[in-house]
């Protein structure tokens, strides 16, 4: 079993699957929110995972029930498995305007056809159930088009590639322990470093993140912030990062 239960009051739950990547390829999580028998699936990942995740979503709620797939932006790892989930249930996919016209790449012709609701550059509420998600924008963290889901219930914040550690954190368990190992050892430094734009767009989500009450992060990569202490140094640390074109030089434009 893979899942952790990240909350569950019988009514509300949110899930998390974290060890469904198998081989040599990019370990990555997958999520599920569950609002009065009304469920939402988050970067559910490509066919990798994709009959394993089936097989474990069903021990919380009916995959043929799924209401929306969410996806932070276009990635395989994100939304390779789309024409699965389409197939068995009358889910929508949830992506941003930017990915919409790019999804049927992924799938079936036609299969796409009123099935996706694009998500508007300034984001959107999203009523799962009896509550209402938060869909807010993390635009080119890392992806042009991307988005993160706020759960106001479990006051989460899935965060998508912001967060991420390149490593295999299972071996050690789903929860940051420890949060400057996290960012040397866990290579997390090194992936924002690399992967995010530039400190501008980070500051601009620092000021976002700021406006809501997160008591946890779960990154598609990699293990959980899980105290309001170490979230609140996560949004300090991404206020001050340079990272992407930030760090660009001449240097790295030379024909070889």
């Amino acid at each position: 079993m893979t899942a952790s239960v990240l909350y569950d009051d019988g009514n509300h739950k949110c899930i998390a699957f974290t060890d469904l990547v198998p081989g040599e390829a990019i370990r990555s999580n997958q999520f599920l929110i569950v609002d009065a028998g009304d469920s939402m699936l988050l970067d559910p990942g490509g066919n990798l995972t994709y009959n394993d995740l089936l097989a474990e979503v069903a021990s919380f709620a009916p995959p043929s029930l799924t209401r929306y797939v969410f996806a932070s932006h276009e990635d395989p790892d994100i939304i390779a498995s789309a024409n699965g989930w389409l197939l068995i249930s009358d889910a929508k996919i949830v992506i941003a305007q930017e990915w919409a016209r790019f999804l049927p790449h992924f799938c079936l012709k036609g299969m796409t056809e009123g099935r996706v609701l694009p998500v508007p550059a300034r984001g959107m509420n999203l009523e799962l159930g009896n509550c209402e998600l938060k869909i807010v924008p993390a635009h080119f963290l890392h992806a042009v088009g991307n988005f993160q889901v706020y759960d106001p219930v479990r006051r989460i914040l899935f965060s998508g590639d912001l967060g991420a550690a390149l490593i295999d954190e299972t071996k050690v368990g789903p929860m940051v322990v420890d949060f400057d190992h996290h960012l040397r050892s866990g290579h997390s430094g090194l992936f924002h470093r690399r992967y995010m734009t530039n400190n501008k767009v980070c500051r601009f989500w620092a000021n976002m993140a700021r406006t809501l009450e997160i008591d946890c992060i779960a990154p598609q990569h990699g293990g959980f912030l899980t105290e309001r202490s170490m979230v609140n140094r996560f949004i300090d640390w991404v206020e001050g990062l340079e990272c992407g074109t930030d760090l660009v030089s001449e240097a790295d434009f030379v024909i070889p």
